[in-house]
């Protein structure tokens, strides 16, 4: 990558006026979206609400064949005795039973020594540090993908190091905002390499399943290949799409005054490169010693018959996961100096959970919705009817894949919490998918097209003000509909090339992942 600091020919930036209609849509999302309660409050509400539909359908004596085993299940009055006695006695077991639970938790303190150490900010610096200058925009672009193994930190570090990388090889700054931002918010469920949100959403995508088959199991895995396959592919629209529309846009110039930032914010010292790549080969090393244990038929990985798809490794992915992660923060850690004795280990973690401590808190207030819903058969009773309705209406499985699609991604506008809207809509969505013979694994890489798609446009996301800050250091008149402006032909074809390939790929039978059939 070659160094400069010269700037492109200054040009008088886009009046945003230009866009009355997007700047109307967006404030109407903002006010919309701000009288929102916070999700924790939402999922309380929700519950009172289902409490007074259950107390009416008692007392109307409605009824509901179980689709999990023929059985007829009347509606039970959350709101009776025995509702109050069932929502004190096991709302400690619920949450404690909450399925993502204890995955993002173990995950989490894996992921929380390699991002502490410095070990993830390396990878993404160097990531983009060493590419050509022609593929900066698809380096940038897939290493945002891959940024999501650090949760939110993605945006913090990945953002500004975008438009330093653009910078650096005499693009805007401004542009590789854009992009990075983008790569993560529009593409935050599509990751090579399993992240946390896989284990929470794939915990919830189980307890919405199990209402039809109490042994249903989903692993954090299940939509692995095809989240390889959507990142590439995103990746590839992004650098299209940046090339094709917004590299001729007549506004991307930063100010004349604006702080560019230091380019040797990108690079490594010799200890970090070293430390790298002594943290890279144990990590390859350990994956082969797996890969070798994995082998055998006898493998005591591997479940009955020398099954995999339904194996101890599959149901301990998380705590593999987590054991790599913390090898390489170890390393890494170990040899740069920023872990500096053994007990810098469990402070690290700790602080890990500390981060997590706001979703553990709304994990409570999930976790006690949907025992409720499960509880007083209201669940059963969306689901069979939903399905009933839709199978009646002999709608082709693509139609039905669209509408959920539209339905998430509108939904996706207010609330942006990836975790708290798919616990509202997964208890629905999943067992009236599953009654119409569409696998939970598929009904989820459905939710995950949604959930990210329309994430990099909507001002109800922490981060697209975050993103805002980052792009005001190069502009400071930039507002909301700047940012949007720039994101939205990014999100859209994102969206749109995402759900072909979904629709392909479920039309070719592919398996979303292992042990995971689309079909």
């Amino acid at each position: 990558m070659t160094n400069t600091s010269a700037r492109l020919p200054t040009t008088e930036p886009q009046d945003t006026e230009r866009l009355p209609r997007l700047l109307r849509a967006m404030g109407a999302i903002e006010r919309v979206g701000n009288a929102l309660p916070h999700p924790f409050w939402l999922f309380w509400i929700l519950a009172i609400a289902l409490g007074l539909a259950s107390a009416i359908l008692s007392w109307t004596d409605v009824s509901v064949t179980s689709p999990a085993d023929g059985k007829v299940v009347e509606i039970h009055n959350l709101f009776s005795g025995a509702g109050l006695q069932m929502a004190v006695s096991t709302a400690i077991d619920n949450f404690a039973e909450f399925p993502p639970m204890a995955t993002i938790v173990v995950v989490i303190m894996g992921v929380a020594l390699a991002e502490r150490t410095g070990f993830l900010q390396a990878v993404m610096r160097v990531s983009i540090s060493r590419v050509p200058t022609s593929m900066i925009v698809f380096a940038v672009a897939f290493a945002g993908t891959m940024a999501h193994v650090a949760s939110a930190a993605a945006y913090v570090i990945l953002v500004p190091l975008g438009g330093l990388a653009f910078r650096a090889v005499g693009r805007s700054p401004i542009l590789g905002i854009v992009v990075a931002y983008t790569a993560i918010a529009s593409g935050y469920d599509a990751s090579p390499i399993p992240t946390p949100n896989d284990a929470i959403f794939a915990g919830i995508t189980t307890a919405a399943a199990k209402t039809i088959d109490p042994e249903a199991y989903v692993s954090p895995l299940s939509n692995w290949f095809f989240n390889i396959a959507s990142s590439i592919v995103l990746a590839t629209v992004i650098t299209v799409v940046t090339k094709l529309v917004l590299s001729r846009r007549s506004d991307l110039e930063p100010d004349a005054d604006a702080d560019l930032g230091d380019i040797k914010d990108l690079q490594i010292d010799r200890k970090e490169r070293r430390a790298l790549r002594i943290a890279g080969l144990s990590l390859l090393a350990a994956i082969a010693v797996l890969v070798i244990i994995l082998i055998p038929q006898s493998s005591p990985l591997r479940g009955e018959h020398g099954s995999l798809t339904d194996s101890p490794f599959l149901d301990g992915i998380a705590m593999i996961v987590a054991a790599l992660f913390a090898l390489t923060g170890i390393i890494y850690g170990g040899m740069t100096g920023s872990l500096r004795k053994p007990g810098d280990v469990p402070k690290m973690m700790a602080e890990g959970i500390r981060q997590m401590a706001p979703v553990l808190v709304l994990f409570f207030a999930i976790a006690q919705f949907l025992a409720y819903f499960d509880w007083t058969g209201v669940g059963d009773l969306v689901s069979a009817a939903s399905a009933r309705a839709l199978g009646d209406l002999g709608a082709p499985p693509v139609v039905l894949f669209l509408g959920i699609l539209l339905a998430l991604t509108i939904i996706n506008l207010l609330v942006t919490s990836g975790s708290a809207m798919w616990s509202l809509t997964a208890p629905i969505l999943v067992p009236m998918m599953l009654l119409l013979h569409v696998p939970a694994e598929t009904t989820q890489a459905l939710f995950r097209i949604a959930d990210s798609g329309s994430t990099a446009i909507t001002p109800m996301s922490p981060y697209f003000v975050m993103a805002l800050g980052f792009l005001q250091r190069y502009r400071k008149s930039a507002g909301v509909g700047t940012l949007a402006s720039y994101t939205i032909p990014l999100a859209i074809s994102m969206t749109v090339t995402w759900t072909v390939l979904f629709l392909v790929w479920w039309a070719l039978g592919i398996p979303l992942g292992p042990g995971a059939p689309v079909r």
